[in-house]
């Protein structure tokens, strides 16, 4: 299974792609950051988002789009921003068909460090060691979409699609998945 991972945001949002079957056989085949700029009006940064999505999609073909869910930001208009990135990121997926699993950050924590209340350092620890990996994904926004879409592989019941990939007229407009319920962390 290959699963894309977001963890979103105007100014960056960070994406992992991991493939392999939880827990054995795991693989990170990419991971970065799609960047915006701050003085662009906030249609054209998530016009940019969109594009880089879609980019990841149409290169990877990923099984499934694990996506951050939003957090509650002390700052209404931050959450409500953030709620903009996650719609252009949920759109993309739904555009290309592609399942969609929303985790909250703590539930993303408690897939990979086994705590809900884990700090980014457990978490990054972690990643490096469930995915034998030399050092830390870098920038903290590209391992944050690493550990979505690990969270997503280690726990997600994600349907097989019968017969390829569904389209946006073969499946409800926002296709998702429903939380795990059991299985490593729970």
């Amino acid at each position: 299974m290959i699963v894309l991972g977001i963890d979103p945001g105007t100014a960056n949002t960070g994406y992992g792609v991991v493939t392999g079957d939880a827990p054995t056989r795991l693989q990170l085949v990419e991971c970065g950051v799609i960047r915006t700029r701050a003085r662009d009006p906030l249609p054209a940064r998530l016009h940019e988002i969109h594009l880089g999505v879609t980019e990841l999609i149409e290169r990877h073909r990923p099984d499934v789009l694990a996506v951050e869910d939003v957090f509650y930001a002390k700052n209404v208009r931050t959450t409500v921003v953030l709620g903009h990135a996650r719609g252009v990121i949920l759109l993309a997926g739904a555009q290309h068909g592609v399942a969609i699993h929303e985790s909250p950050p703590a539930e993303i924590k408690k897939a990979v460090a086994g705590t809900g209340a884990a700090t980014k350092e457990q978490v990054q620890f972690m990643l490096t060691r469930l995915l034998r990996l030399k050092s830390v994904p870098t920038p903290s926004d590209a391992a944050d979409g690493v550990a979505a879409a690990l969270a997503c592989l280690m726990g997600a019941r994600v349907p097989r699609l019968e017969q390829g990939r569904a389209r946006i007229g073969d499946q409800p407009a926002r296709p998702t998945v429903p939380p795990r319920t059991r299985g490593v962390g729970a």
